[in-house]
Parts: structure tokens; C-alpha cells; sequence
């Protein structure tokens, strides 16, 4: 990879992995306006390790709370630590169950299509800022309960389709249940480490089988991302105290206007997708 690739790859990876815009439609567009090769599995690997250590690096003290909680439930102690470790426990299986639905029988494959990325940005862009609209929001994440946290989780199963966003549909989850805007992406950041470090692990698994090595190229991804996801968790926490979700609705509905504009060739001056 050049270094252009590097960088450009750990930035739009490392910010659209937590900001709720969808990474999958932006790394479709990496592509399709540079015409790079496929960055490799263990790049994949790399970046997502990056983004796990910035959302631990960022939430440590409700990380190690969560550390201490889960050696608690192991000796069966219930508190509020042990308590939220099993919720976020429980709430990932259902991403575990629906991740290898669509692994066994191809559907994940067949879901990865442009139009369906684009028609997922829209759909699920509009529903982030309506849950932002109704509703109480008073629950803190102290006030997390088993029922809400498996809903939650249900809906990160949700994301595993192309184009949905984790960190989105969490929080769309959270906030049509009441929870306040930073406690919602909160909850869904801590959610997300389980999440990610399974797909890290997924994807490393894919590398030992090919035999592919740690390049120098790959380390610098992963810094990078890391440098970039620790700042766009910064930035969204912050944006989230003072401001509601619908800059992210609008950035999503412009983001599948382009994708759509590409697959059907409106403007002749943007490159063309394909479908898949």
C-alpha cells in the first residue's frame, strides 16, 4: 500500500466506526475515487485493533469497572458492575447468532450491495433523529435492565447488514427507550468492544488460515486509526451533550444521494459503481 492508502484508509475507518454515518458506504467510495486495490485481511485486522484500543483508552475507567464486575459474576457476586458486564454480556449474543446466520448461508454476501447500502443510510439516518425526538430522556446507563440491553443488542445485530451503523442503530435503540443522548452513546461505545473485538478476531482467524504477516504498512494503519477513532469518539461525546442527532440524519441522506448518483450514473462526472 501507498502511504496515501494508509492514511486515507485509517482515517475514514477510524471516524465512520463511531460516528453513526455508516463505514461501509464510505469505504465503498474509497475505491471507487482512487481506484486502490483491496487493502488485504490482515490491514482488517490491524484497523479494527486500533479502534478497540481507542474505545477502551477512552472509556477505561467504565472498562475496568466492567473488567472488575466480570470477575464478580464469575464468583457469582451480583452488583452494579456484575450486573452491567452480564447486560452487555447477553446483549452481543444476538450479534454473534445473526453474524454466523449470515455467514453459513451466504446472505452476508448477497446483502453487500451499494443499493442496499444507500437504502439502509437513508432509512436508518431518519429513525436516529426521530428516537432523538421522542420519548423521555432521563435513564442514565446506571438504569440499564436486562429487557432494554438485549433490545439494544437485537439492533446491533441489526447493523450487521451493510450500510446500517453499530454505533447508529444502538443509539437509536437507546434513545427511543429513554436513555439521554450521551448515556445512550455511551452504553453503545462499551457495547461495541465485545463487537469489535470479535470481528477482529473473526477476521485474524481468516489471516492465520492465508498465512499473511504483519506488515509495517499494517502497523501504521492500525496507530492511525487508533489516533482517528480515539477522536471521533472525543468529538461525538462532546456533540452529543450540546446538540441533537440531525447533523448526522442530514450527512447520511447526502452520503446515499452520492452513492445513488453513482450506481445510476446521474452526474456523468462522478465514477460509476457497480451494484455489488
Amino acid at each position: 500500500m501507498t502511504i496515501e492508502q494508509i492514511i486515507v484508509l485509517a482515517i475514514v475507518q477510524g471516524i465512520t466506526e463511531f460516528l453513526p454515518v455508516s463505514s461501509s458506504g464510505h469505504l465503498i467510495l474509497i475505491p471507487a475515487f482512487t481506484g486502490w486495490p483491496d487493502q488485504g485481511v490482515i490491514t482488517d485486522v490491524m484497523v479494527h485493533i486500533g479502534s478497540l484500543i481507542a474505545v477502551i483508552v477512552y472509556f477505561w475507567k467504565d472498562v475496568i469497572r466492567l473488567i472488575g464486575g466480570g470477575f464478580d459474576l464469575l464468583r457469582l457476586r451480583m452488583n452494579d458492575n456484575s450486573r452491567m458486564a452480564l447486560y452487555i454480556l447477553l446483549a452481543t449474543i444476538p450479534a454473534v447468532i445473526f453474524g454466523v446466520v449470515l455467514k453459513k448461508s451466504g446472505l452476508g454476501d448477497q446483502l453487500r450491495s451499494v443499493e442496499v447500502i444507500a437504502w439502509n443510510a437513508v432509512i436508518f439516518g431518519i429513525l436516529l433523529y426521530v428516537a432523538d425526538l421522542v420519548g423521555p430522556r432521563l435513564k442514565r446507563m446506571e438504569d440499564m435492565k436486562l429487557s432494554p440491553a438485549l433490545i439494544i443488542g437485537l439492533a446491533q445485530a441489526v447493523a450487521l447488514i451493510p450500510g446500517t451503523s453499530r454505533s447508529g442503530i444502538t443509539m437509536t435503540a437507546a434513545r427511543f427507550m429513554g436513555f439521554d443522548r450521551p448515556e445512550a452513546a455511551r452504553f453503545s461505545f462499551l457495547l461495541g468492544i465485545p463487537a469489535i473485538a470479535g470481528a477482529g478476531a473473526f477476521v485474524t482467524l481468516d489471516a492465520i488460515e492465508t498465512s499473511v504477516t504483519i506488515s509495517n504498512d499494517s502497523l501504521l494503519a492500525a496507530a492511525l486509526t487508533f489516533v482517528a477513532a480515539l477522536f471521533a469518539i472525543a468529538i461525538l461525546m462532546a456533540m452529543v451533550k450540546r446538540m441533537s442527532f440531525f447533523i448526522f440524519m442530514v450527512y447520511r441522506l447526502a452520503l446515499a444521494l452520492v452513492l445513488f448518483a453513482m450506481l445510476y450514473d446521474w452526474v456523468p462526472w462522478l465514477p460509476k459503481l457497480s451494484g455489488i
